[in-house]
């Protein structure tokens, strides 16, 4: 495997065929059930499409790796179990988990196909990380996305697998795998159910003089006014009122997307061996432009040129960007 692996969203068989297409080293995906972390109405795959996307990758020389990153309930580990087994039947070349009775599941059954530890699995210290390498034969940890770059340099000394980071898309900055937000409202879990505000519980209502609430599950998470672009109502994103403040402000974190163009080179320097793109609920012509512009930035780092990333903050939330903790950790 080489360094700077660029690993790319398919949140449907036609985006992970433009993300292959558009030069992507590898993809992850999921079925269209909980056992994924994306389980959103029209998104994901039947285990038909799936067998034929992982042959389509393949052809390609791409790989597929499968997220069965959400967490079990008490007594309902089949589901699980047979999305591994049908992972396997397909050949997918990894599988990307963040339950340890998943990740022992298939680390016993099947134990010639990589494990992945999902960011889902919140291990950000060397310890954590060592520990599921260890117990499950974890290949590669998705990192958190609250690390510097000398913290990422100093875990990767005292790890034994590879490192893979976020950097492009969602800026989150919650705990991942800790969620409950969501299911405090709508009772439906991000880490069980595998949706964070599902589409059932989301309403717009507009008013009289032009502006705009998002609901979730009967509650207002944001306003817009008349001529503000309504964002999907996610309860961290959201504004709200506090007795400190007089204006609704982003309590959590503001709508903004993480781009780390300009520090992929540093990453590399630091031991990173994976770039992972975020955006499975994103539309084929963002995955296109996304994959292709960080394709081209890769291969040129690759060569010693100056990579071209100028156009990627089009592509952002909001047309607005950070480089989020990997630069510095200015906590609000």
């Amino acid at each position: 495997m080489s360094l700077a692996e660029l690993i790319c969203p398919a949140g449907t068989p036609a985006a992970l065929r433009t993300a292959v297409d558009a030069g992507a080293d590898a993809v992850y995906c999921g079925f269209q059930d909980a056992t994924n972390a994306r389980n959103f109405p029209g998104l994901n795959f039947t285990p038909e499409e799936l067998e034929a996307s992982v042959a389509y990758a393949h052809a390609r020389g791409a790989k597929v790796l499968l997220a069965l990153n959400t967490y079990p309930p008490a007594g309902k580990v089949d589901l699980w179990r047979q999305a591994a087994d049908k992972g396997a039947q397909f050949g997918v070349d990894a599988f990307i988990v963040a339950d340890m009775g998943v990740a022992e599941y298939i680390a016993r059954t099947y134990p010639h196909i990589r494990l992945h530890l999902s960011v889902q699995a919140a291990a950000s210290s060397p310890e954590a990380i060592r520990y599921y390498c260890e117990n499950f034969g974890v290949k590669r940890v998705v990192l958190p996305r609250i690390l510097t770059i000398p913290e990422i340099r100093e875990i990767r000394k005292e790890i034994p697998c590879e490192i893979e980071t976020f950097i492009f898309g969602n800026h989150g900055l919650m705990v991942e795998g800790r969620c409950s937000l969501t299911n405090y409202l709508t009772g439906q879990s991000t880490n069980l159910d595998g949706v964070c505000s599902p589409a059932s519980d989301v309403e717009y209502i507009r008013h009289s003089d032009g502006s705009m609430s998002s609901k979730l599950g009967g509650f207002t998470i944001d306003s817009f006014g008349p001529e503000e672009k309504a964002g999907y109502p996610t309860i961290c994103k959201g504004r709200y009122t506090v007795p400190h403040r007089t204006d609704g402000y982003y309590a959590f974190e503001e709508p903004i997307s993480l781009n780390l163009a300009r520090l992929l080179p540093d990453l590399i320097d630091a031991g990173v061996h994976a770039f992972k793109i975020e955006g499975r609920q994103r539309s084929k012509s963002y995955v296109r432009s996304v994959v292709s512009s960080f394709r081209n930035a890769v291969d040129d780092i690759r060569a010693g040129r100056t990579a071209d990333i100028a156009n990627l903050v089009a592509l952002t939330e909001g047309q607005k960007q950070t480089q989020g903790a990997f630069a510095t950790k200015k906590w609000r």
